[in-house]
């Protein structure tokens, strides 16, 4: 019987919360219902008395926290695995061309193999000072932009050296050294630019998808290189290469996971070089959103 009345005493605690009655104490047999709300909130507290036993009952009514329109991460880190696509005709590129110069016979002449790539050391690393979000359509369609560093790494399996002759002016060749390590640095200060479409906006765990362009102006570049007969070296120039990067670009998210990826819309040199590379990376994002 007593289990009865605990139970009624309850069920009278809930329904009177739920309808909002205004009455603060309500007394069923030798039980006393006191009422509550916390301060500032829409939760309800209940407490059931008899004699000097109680029984507390809480019905949180609490409202969804609102998503921010603007939403900001810090610090977004980016691994991946860069490339090109080489469009350039070597057998017109070379002739007459000061660019590409040969310096030993036994070497050869510039062409397609001396830019062939290590693909699986050839790395791409983007550090990102911030991203920001920013609510255009019910948080299902977003805008996204930021600001950060892109950092190539392209790394030769050949002997590709990039060197400025006593007039400063750039030129790569075929060198006779055997090197270890040679690789090309390229970084940009970039800023990219996405619209976002985020498919569960009220989950973590669901599908969004992004795509739009960036921009980047060439901030370092340099050839280092490592062999037995030279030690470690490096050039650090501008070797002739554009200055500014328009990139298309694009990134996936499921649940916790981030790929990204970025083509690059313009040459990795200047015309006047008359070579056609596009870079492209892909990889792994670690960020929040």
């Amino acid at each position: 019987m007593k289990h009865a009345v605990i139970a009624l005493a309850a069920f009278l605690a809930v329904s009177t919360g739920f309808a909002q009655e205004k009455t603060d104490t309500v007394k069923v047999g030798n039980f006393v219902i006191i009422k509550k709300n916390a301060s500032g909130s829409d939760s309800k507290e209940t407490r059931i008395q008899n004699d000097d036993k109680f029984i507390n009952i809480k019905i949180n009514t609490d409202k969804k926290k609102k998503k921010k329109n603007l939403s900001t991460n810090w610090w977004i880190l980016d691994l991946g695995f860069a490339n090109y696509r080489d469009e350039t005709n070597y057998a017109t590129a070379v002739p007459g061309n000061a660019y590409f110069r040969q310096l030993n016979t036994a070497a050869g002449p510039v062409n397609s193999n001396s830019y062939r790539l290590n693909t699986g050391k050839s790395s791409n690393v983007n550090l990102w000072f911030f991203m920001q979000k920013l609510n255009v359509a019910n948080h299902v369609l977003n805008l996204k932009y930021g600001a950060g560093l892109e950092m190539y790494n392209f790394r030769y399996d050949s002997r590709i050296s990039y060197r400025k002759d006593i007039n400063n002016m750039p030129y790569v060749f075929n060198d006779t050294v055997a090197f270890q390590k040679n690789k090309l640095y390229a970084g940009y200060l970039t800023v990219p630019v996405m619209l976002n479409i985020d498919f569960t906006p009220n989950s973590r765990k669901g599908f969004n998808m992004s795509a739009g362009v960036s921009a980047g102006y060439l901030i370092a570049s340099r050839n280092k290189q490592e062999s037995g007969e030279r030690g470690k070296q490096k050039f650090k120039q501008n070797f002739d290469m554009e200055p500014w990067r328009l990139a298309a670009i694009a990134e996936l998210g499921l649940g916790p996971v981030r790929l990204y990826g970025s083509y690059s819309l313009n040459t990795l040199q200047k015309n006047n070089t008359r070579l056609e590379q596009y870079p492209y990376a892909v990889g792994v994002r670690f960020s929040n959103w």
